[in-house]
């Protein structure tokens, strides 16, 4: 098949028999018993050259296939050889994957389901246009309210924008990219927009009593006020808390306007697609709303850095996984609708992979119809555009089009499990058939690919202690002495943390006794730490002392977080020290010589907070999670640039929740060859961490061996009757001096 980008309004199809067989197009005697228009619908189907878009020629005699008749009569040599703006050019360049992607006879398959879909929906599906339009006419004046300046300045002054930015280019700076372009910043930014959101927003199952704050339950509809109207409440329920206590009626108003949900900032599905497309477009996002006629609904947004159309649930705080209703809710999809200031669009294919199923669904209306609807109201929201404005989003048109064909005939991940629904009450989910586990709340994979751990920050602070404990052992500083300049310290990495982080300074008085004078003589030696923080100490002309960022302020927000738990780690081990002396200097009070920037693999991870490298990165704030490891997983660390390291020492600490998700018993193992060959450095059974972020550190007995690669082999967790899975807060491998 080969196909080339029409400029003319119609489309032209030449269709012969080639000179080599072309099994994935070739059509059955039956398709004389279809009505023409249903055959263009398939071509449709095929193509995404709508119906009245079609030219169809027999190239026998130059014919124009124009009914049934015409049809029937070269039925048998119908072979879709190109589709062009004339009939004799051609383009080899596209599609030949939607053949690869499947067997011929899965293929026919497909094709056969459609075609009779197709055919049922002739019968089932009724002429009349008015209940589809009823059902995406009001879609269309929604969006259109997210470009309503005042609405969009609510919604911004709602959002920490600073702090959000903070954390998208943090996110990419552990990707090792620390200066990305403005399209991978937005990204970022819009990815940090999605989790924000869905922290921010509640989920309402039954609104809490207005009168004694307790539970209620529902009772009926009531009518809505004037004031609840005003922000397009047609519907309100009404709810109660059943006791002799309260008997006060809770209104629960169904706000369809966005800028009232900035403020109620609670609701179910409809009412967190349409605030957080409001805010999507606020940030100047080309956004989309979309509608799941099963009842549901979500935004869209176009990525320039990945060159087409996202998904983005805000209720699950899931992006780009389209199948997550078909395969990880097991919904039944027959319409998703999406709306633009710009155009409507039918946008189905791109959440299915089983649409000869889905299409045996569609009765509201005939295809046709309903994409004759979709093109008019298409060219209403566009007729006060330019010229060049339409032609460019007609393009985009056509390449998502294409793209969304690809998709439909591409094999599905089946390493990628998706997870059922997580929002609502479980009896509510199950109810609806969209219940999945509760144990799994985002996309998981059975496989991961290999990823480079950015951490060279982590080692840099560990090694940094090392002149600030010197000094303790040096001036014979007791313990609690030792601790109050750690917490002086501490102070300033609070006043920091919480300063613009583009900007970050803070200052330190002079003073003249206690611990600060102490802090004041040590400061040289906190020299390192302050460098590993891209910071610098500088006197000025009062006697204090600034600090304030030495380099790009990315690399201080990416090595706060770090020094903070670190240094509370330290505390907590000055702490149970008898006193700080010679013998102090010594692991695990002193973390030196930490691997750093190697590559992990492992045998699963869960997107996106979950992924491996997550053990590697030095805070408490990131886990690694294994969601089929609870019976035995795997993680491999292979050494940067293959140098050879003898292992002394290894730290896991335990994550932030579900202590049964803990490792119970383990092997490490290091390699002298890449990891072609294994040799056993330790084992641990029956380990137990009694706390959530408690570090448990190990020595390797074995000595003398040089590796190059690690390999832990989790056999257990600490409790596997109700969990599936394994995690850890972090892992820290230390080699010899």
């Amino acid at each position: 098949m080969s196909t080339t980008t029409p400029t003319t309004a119609s489309r032209s199809l030449s269709l012969s028999k080639p000179p080599f067989d072309c099994p994935v197009f070739s059509l059955k005697a039956s398709l004389i018993a279809l009505r023409f228009q249903v055959f263009k619908f398939q071509v449709f189907s095929l193509t995404s050259i709508p119906p009245e878009e079609q030219k169809i020629f027999g190239s026998d005699d130059d014919r124009l296939v124009s009914d049934d008749s015409d049809l029937a009569s070269i039925c048998d040599r119908l072979r879709l050889v190109s589709v062009t703006d004339e009939v004799k050019q051609e383009d080899n360049s596209v599609d030949q994957n939607v053949e690869l992607a499947m067997s011929d006879e899965e293929l026919a398959r497909m094709l056969q389901a459609e075609e009779e879909a197709l055919v049922f929906q002739q019968f089932a599906a009724s002429e009349d246009r008015s209940q589809m339009e009823a059902r995406i006419r009001p879609y269309v004046d929604q969006v259109l309210m997210y470009e309503d300046p005042n609405r969009q300045d609510a919604a911004r002054n709602t959002v920490p924008v600073e702090k959000l930015e903070e954390k998208a280019l943090v996110a990419l700076a552990k990707e090792g990219n620390f200066k990305p372009t403005k399209s991978e910043e937005d990204y970022a930014f819009l990815l940090q927009l999605l989790f924000w959101f869905k922290q921010s927003f509640r989920w309402v199952n039954a609104p809490s009593c207005d009168s004694c704050g307790s539970e209620t339950v529902g009772s009926g509809m009531g009518t809505a006020l004037s004031s609840e109207t005003l922000y397009g409440a047609s519907r309100v329920e009404l709810y109660r808390y059943d006791c002799t206590i309260c008997s006060r009626t809770t209104r629960f108003p169904r706000y369809n306007d966005p800028l009232k949900l900035l403020e109620t900032r609670r609701g179910r599905c409809g009412e967190w697609a349409n605030c957080f497309t409001l805010y999507c477009r606020t940030f100047g996002y080309e956004s989309r709303l979309v509608l799941d006629f099963t009842d549901h609904v979500w935004t869209e947004c176009f990525s320039p850095s990945l060159g087409r159309w996202m998904h983005l649930d805000p209720c699950e705080g899931i992006y780009d996984n389209p199948l997550l209703y078909e395969k990880g809710w097991k919904k039944k999809l027959d319409y998703a609708i999406a709306f633009a200031k710009d155009g409507v669009y039918d946008v189905t294919k791109r959440y299915t992979r089983k649409w000869h199923e889905v299409l045996s669904r569609r009765t509201i209306t005939p295809e046709p119809i309903l994409s004759t609807i979709l093109s008019n109201i298409r060219r209403e929201l566009r007729q006060n555009l330019t010229s060049q404005v339409i032609a460019t989003l007609e393009e985009r048109d056509r390449n998502e089009a294409a793209a969304i064909e690809r998709d439909l005939h591409s094999k599905d991940d089946a390493s990628i499990s998706l997870p059922g629904r997580q929002s609502g009450a479980k009896e509510w989910r199950i109810s609806r058939s969209e219940f999945g586990s509760d144990e799994i709340c985002s996309p998981s994979s059975s496989s991961c690919p290999v990823r480079k751990c950015v951490d060279e920050h982590v080692t840099k602070i560990y090694n940094a202690f090392f002149p600030v404990i010197s000094h303790f052992v040096e001036k014979s500083c007791s313990k609690s002495r030792a601790v109050e300049v750690l917490q002086i310290f501490r102070r300033i990495l609070v006043d920091l943390k919480n300063s613009p982080f583009r900007g970050r300074k803070t200052s330190i008085n002079s003073v003249s006794n206690g611990a600060q004078y102490v802090f004041h003589q040590m400061l040289p030696s906190f020299s390192q730490l302050f460098d590993a923080l891209s910071l610098k100490c500088e006197s000025n002309a009062n006697g204090k002392v600034d600090i304030y960022l030495a380099d790009d302020p990315v690399k201080t927000s990416i090595a706060l977080p770090v020094l903070f738990h670190a240094l509370d780690d330290v505390m907590h081990n000055v702490n149970v020290l008898y006193n700080i002396n010679k013998d102090s200097l010594s692991w695990p009070l002193l973390k030196l010589n930490r691997i750093c920037s190697g590559l992990a693999l492992a045998s699963g991870e869960e997107f996106p907070f979950g992924i491996i490298t997550s053990a590697f990165d030095g805070t408490r704030l990131s886990k690694w999670e294994e969601p089929n490891g609870a019976r035995g997983c795997w993680i491999i660390y292979k050494v940067l640039d293959n140098k050879m390291h003898e292992l002394v020492a290894y730290e896991l600490m335990s994550a932030n929740d579900v202590p049964e998700r803990d490792p119970k018993d383990w092997v490490l193992e290091g390699s002298d060859d890449g990891g072609s060959s294994w040799r056993v450095l330790d084992k641990q059974n029956s380990q137990m961490f009694k706390n959530r972020f408690e570090r448990r550190a190990y020595k390797i007995a074995s000595v003398g061996f040089l590796a190059n690669a690690f390999r832990f082999r989790f056999l257990a967790v600490l409790d596997a009757r109700e969990n599936n899975r394994l995690q850890l807060g972090s892992i820290d491998l230390y080699a010899r001096s």
